[in-house]
């Protein structure tokens, strides 16, 4: 029965995608020597090791809305989710290196790209959580199937400035903000109704008019 052991080797932007996607190079061992594995339907749970490095006093203001004050993170700082993933391995023996494209988002409502936007420098303790099915060839040359042990995992360091590339990439000197409908069709009705250009223009008049608000 396969016994697999992987490893991240290193990560890239997808330059040509209908969405933001990085690439992770995973290395796979078979344990097992000379056995064939037909396939593998593995999924990967990605998870951000957020106390494995230090942050700047920037970061740290960015960072508030995930984590509170930093005089409170040594109870909130803690590891959380960043995304799920499924792919197919392909037939190989021994080991194998494949790429496993990771979707991203650029919608500030997700926990993920709240983190990675907070971010100046530096790297993402990243933790690969592996799980799934590995369909092989036994002794006797029957198909079988085997799952992959819950503890199989692996570490990685992304570095801040591959996701940097990847929203400017796809998203260039532009954010992406999500509402819900009826908050746009206010926000529609006073730009038509002022006859603004474009949503920057609405979004800068309105907040133009809260500063003033504020100053008197």
């Amino acid at each position: 029965m396969p016994d697999l052991d992987f490893v991240v080797e290193s990560a890239e932007v997808l330059e040509y995608a209908a969405v933001p996607t990085i690439l992770f190079r995973l290395g796979i061992e078979n344990a097992v020597e000379g056995e064939e594995v037909n396939s593998v339907s593995l999924h990967s749970q990605i998870r951000i090791a957020a106390t494995q490095r230090r942050y700047e006093p920037e970061e740290q203001v960015k960072l508030r809305e995930l984590f509170g004050e930093p005089h409170q993170w040594k109870a909130t700082l803690r590891s959380t989710l960043w995304t799920n993933t499924n792919t197919i391995v392909p037939r190989f023996s021994g080991s194998t290196v494949f790429d496993m494209p990771v979707t991203c988002t650029y919608d500030f409502d997700v926990v993920g790209t709240k983190y990675f936007s907070a971010l100046e420098d530096g790297e993402v303790p990243l933790e690969f959580l592996f799980s799934g099915t590995v369909f092989y060839r036994g002794a006797t040359g029957a198909l079988q199937v085997a799952l992959i042990s819950w503890e199989k995992e692996a570490k990685f360091r992304l570095p801040v400035q591959v996701w940097r590339e990847m929203m400017d990439h796809y998203f260039p000197n532009s954010a992406w903000l999500r509402v819900r409908k009826d908050t746009f069709d206010r926000l529609y009705e006073y730009r038509t109704r002022n006859t603004l250009l474009n949503w920057e223009r609405t979004l800068e008049s309105l907040l133009n008019a809260a500063e003033k608000e504020v100053e008197r």
